[in-house]
C-alpha cells in the first residue's frame, strides 16, 4: 500500500522538519529529506526517466523502500546495480529486503549473501545467513497463533499500537476520526496521531463499523501533534506516552531542523491525566519512543536512535526507582540489537520481551520476535512465525499471558488501510526456551620475557567458523574478559607494535560459574632484544671500537647501517647510543670517551637520513661492564684480561627510549 508517511514505522525517528531547503537543492531530494517519500518516489522516478543517475535511483529505490514498497522498490534497486553494479553494502541488504517482501526468497538469500561478503561481522548478514531456522519453518511451518483483522476499528489510514486498558483497548489512528477536529500534517495532509479507545465488547471483524471508537484524552494528553504507544505504572496512576518534541505549547526541532520524539509522562490527578512532563533522558536531538513498563513497575523499556546505539534504532531500558527518579540508561545488547531496526518493545507480566526487527532473520520487513528475560539477561531472540509475521511490516505486539489473547500490528497484503490492528490468540504452550549457558573468559597480555603487562594491545577474537565477534584493545594493565556462550570454539588473537602477534584457540565449557582464564605472552620482533639489564635495544651484532679510539670501524659500519634501517621501518621508535669502554685508564677519561663514542656513532646514523629528534648519544664509561674485567685508578683491583676480554666491554648499544 502507498504511504506518503511510513506510518507502519510510528514515523519513529522520521520526525517532522519546518526548516526549508536552499532553492538550489531539487524538489524531489527536499521531499526525500523531509520524509514525504510518495511525492518523493514520483519526481525521482520522473528524473529516472529522463537520466537514471546512480543517486536518482538510490533515493527512488529508498522512497519506496521506506514506505514499504517493496515491488516498486526491488524493480528500482535492480536497475541501480544493473547500470551502477558498485554500490555500498547497505543497498545489496536493502534490495536483499525488498525481493523478500515481495516473496522472491531464492534471490534475496543470493544478495543477503553478497552483503555478507561485504559486511562479514554484520549480525544482520550473520542472521540471514547462518539461521539454524529455515525460511519454510517460519512460513509453512505449525503456527502458534491465529491472527484476525478486527476491522471494526481499522479506517484506510494508520491503525495500530493496542494497549490493553480494563475493559477497553487505547491504539493511535489519524484524528481525523474526530469530525470536529481538523488538524493536519504539513506535508502531507494526512491527520496526526491521537489516542483512541473501544470497549472491547464492541470489537468486531465487520468493515466499516468503528462508529464506538472514541479519543481516549480529548485535550488531556492529545495535542497537535502525534501521540501513540501508551504504557502504564502497575497501579494504573502513571501513563507514559510518546509525543512529537512539544512540551507546554512549545515546539522544538534538532540542529538540522527535525523535531524527534520524546517520551512522556502523566499522572492521574483529581479524576484526570494531569502534571504532563518529558523524561530526563530525553533529546531535541536524537528520539526516544515505545515505552513499555514491566510488571512491577521497576523497568521501561523503549526505543531509541541515541548515540551509541548498535544499529538504526535500538532498544534500552532504564530503572524506574521508588521516587520516580530514573537510574542510568542501559543498551539491551547485542543479544537483542543488530545493525538494522529493533522497534516496539513490549515487555509482558511473564518477562517475555517482544519486539520488531529486521535485523534478526525473518520473513519480510519488519518480523516479531521474543526474547525470555532468564536470570537478568534475555535469550536469543525467536521469529514469531506466520501468520503473526508476513512479508512486510510486522510490529507493535502485546500480549496477556494469562487469557493468551493479544494484538498485532501490520500493513500486510489484505488489510483495509496502510496500517492494521490483529486480533492474536495463542494456540499452543508456548516453546520451552532453555536459558542459555554463557561463559566468562579472563585474561592478561603480558610481554614473554619479563611478564609484564601490555597495555594498549589489540585483541581480535574469532569464533569457530573465524568470524570476527570482538575487535578491542586491552586497558592499562592488560587486562580483557568476555562473555561467552558455552561449549564453543574460538580463537584469540593478540598483537601489539614491535611484538610478535600470539594466538589462543580456546574452548567454552559448558560450566557457566567457573571463569576461564588466558594468558597470552607476546615475544618481541626479532629487531629487538633484551640486554642484561632488561633493558630493551636493536638486535645487532656488537660495535666494538679500538683501544683509546673512537672512529667508526668498518664491521661497526655495517652494524650500524642495519640501525639505520629498523629506525626506517619503526618511525615512531626513539633510541639512545649507549655506549662503554673497557676498565683499563681512568674514569674520567673513559666517560670522555665512551661519550665521544656514543656522539660518533650519533653522527653517522643522522648522516644516513634519521632525523636528530630521533636519536641521542651517552657515554658510560667503565661504569656497566660486562664481564670481571675491572681496574681502579690506583690498580688495586686489577684483574688480568685479554685483550678480547677488553674489546667486549668496548661496546656500543641502542636502546629503545621511546616506542
Amino acid at each position: 500500500m502507498k504511504k506518503i508517511i511510513p506510518f507502519t514505522l510510528l514515523l519513529l525517528f522520521s520526525a517532522l522538519t519546518i526548516v526549508g531547503q536552499t532553492k538550489e537543492t531539487k524538489k524531489a531530494d527536499t521531499f526525500f529529506e523531509n520524509l514525504s517519500y510518495t511525492l518523493a518516489a514520483e519526481k525521482y522516478k520522473e528524473l529516472a526517466e529522463e537520466n537514471a543517475t546512480a543517486h536518482v535511483l538510490k533515493r527512488l529505490g529508498d522512497s519506496y523502500y521506506f514506505n514499504v514498497n517493496m515491488q516498486e522498490a526491488s524493480e528500482a534497486y535492480r536497475q541501480l546495480f544493473t547500470n551502477f553494479p558498485t554500490q555500498k553494502a547497505e543497498y545489496v541488504f536493502r534490495f536483499a529486503q525488498s525481493l523478500r517482501g515481495i516473496g522472491n526468497f531464492k534471490e534475496s538469500d543470493k544478495w543477503m549473501k553478497k552483503f555478507r561478503k561485504l559486511k562479514k561481522n554484520d549480525s544482520r548478514a550473520i542472521h540471514f545467513t547462518d539461521s539454524e531456522t529455515s525460511l519454510n519453518e517460519l512460513r509453512n511451518g505449525k503456527p502458534n497463533y491465529s491472527v484476525t483483522n478486527l476491522r471494526s476499528i481499522n479506517t484506510i489510514n494508520s491503525d495500530f499500537g493496542v494497549t490493553d486498558y480494563g475493559n477497553t483497548i487505547l491504539f493511535s489512528s489519524p484524528s481525523q476520526r474526530n469530525v470536529f477536529v481538523k488538524r493536519s500534517h504539513t506535508r502531507n495532509n494526512k491527520n496526526f496521531l491521537d489516542i483512541y479507545k473501544v470497549i472491547k465488547e464492541k470489537i468486531t471483524t465487520n468493515e466499516n463499523d468503528n462508529s464506538d471508537v472514541r479519543p481516549m484524552f480529548a485535550n488531556e494528553i492529545n495535542s497537535k501533534y502525534h501521540e501513540s504507544s501508551i504504557t502504564f505504572s502497575p497501579d494504573r496512576k502513571t501513563m507514559y506516552f510518546t509525543r512529537n518534541n512539544y512540551n507546554k505549547g512549545v515546539y522544538k526541532n534538532d540542529e538540522k531542523g527535525y523535531n524527534n520524539l520524546k517520551i512522556y509522562k502523566a499522572v492521574w490527578l483529581d479524576t484526570k491525566w494531569d502534571n504532563v512532563e518529558e523524561l530526563p533522558f530525553n533529546s531535541s536531538e536524537y528520539s526516544t519512543g515505545h515505552p513499555s513498563v514491566s510488571k512491577d513497575g521497576k523497568k521501561l523499556y523503549f526505543a531509541s536512535d541515541m548515540p551509541g546505539s548498535v544499529g538504526e534504532t535500538d532498544l534500552y531500558f532504564v530503572d524506574i526507582n521508588q521516587d520516580g527518579s530514573f537510574g542510568e540508561i542501559q543498551n539491551l545488547g547485542l543479544e537483542i540489537n543488530t545493525e538494522g531496526r529493533e522497534m516496539f518493545p513490549y515487555i509482558s507480566e511473564d518477562d517475555i520481551l517482544y519486539f520488531s526487527s529486521d535485523g534478526h532473520f525473518g520473513i519480510g520487513a519488519l518480523d516479531v520476535f521474543s526474547s525470555t528475560k532468564v536470570d537478568g539477561a534475555f535469550t536469543t531472540p525467536i521469529n514469531l512465525k506466520a501468520p503473526v509475521n508476513s512479508k512486510l511490516d510486522d510490529f507493535a505486539f502485546s500480549i496477556n499471558p494469562i487469557t493468551k489473547e493479544g494484538y498485532v500490528s501490520s500493513n500486510r497484503e489484505g488489510g483495509i488501510g496502510d496500517d492494521d490492528i490483529y486480533a492474536v490468540i495463542a494456540l499452543q504452550k508456548p516453546e520451552i526456551i532453555k536459558p542459555r549457558c554463557f561463559q566468562m573468559v579472563t585474561g592478561v597480555v603480558r610481554d614473554k620475557t619479563f611478564k609484564n603487562p601490555l597495555a594498549d594491545s589489540k585483541l581480535v577474537l574469532k569464533d569457530h567458523k573465524g568470524i570476527i565477534i570482538k575487535d578491542t584493545l586491552v586497558g592499562a594493565f592488560g587486562k580483557f574478559s568476555f562473555k561467552l556462550p558455552c561449549n564453543l570454539k574460538y580463537s584469540l588473537t593478540a598483537s601489539k607494535e614491535y611484538y610478535k602477534s600470539d594466538t589462543d584457540i580456546f574452548t567454552t565449557t559448558d560450566t557457566q560459574t567457573i571463569v576461564l582464564d588466558l594468558d597470552i605472552s607476546l615475544k618481541i620482533e626479532n629487531d629487538f632484544s633484551y640486554n642484561e639489564r632488561g633493558e630493551l635495544i636493536v638486535r645487532i651484532k656488537p660495535i666494538y671500537f679500538d683501544y683509546n679510539k673512537a672512529t667508526i670501524r668498518q664491521d661497526a659500519a655495517i652494524e650500524l647501517e642495519t640501525i639505520v634501517s629498523v629506525m626506517n621501518k619503526y618511525p615512531k621508535l626513539i633510541v639512545r647510543s649507549s655506549s662503554h669502554t673497557d676498565a683499563r685508564g681512568r674514569d674520567t677519561y673513559n666517560e670522555a670517551l665512551s661519550d665521544r663514542r656514543a656522539k660518533s656513532t650519533v653522527a653517522y646514523i643522522i648522516s644516513k637520513g634519521i632525523n636528530a629528534n630521533r636519536i641521542s648519544g651517552k657515554g658510560f664509561g667503565e661504569t656497566q661492564l660486562t664481564n670481571d674485567c675491572v681496574d681502579n685508578n690506583t690498580h688495586s683491583n686489577r684483574v688480568k684480561c685479554t685483550d678480547l676480554q677488553h674489546q667486549t666491554n668496548r661496546r656500543t648499544e641502542f636502546v629503545i627510549i621511546k616506542m
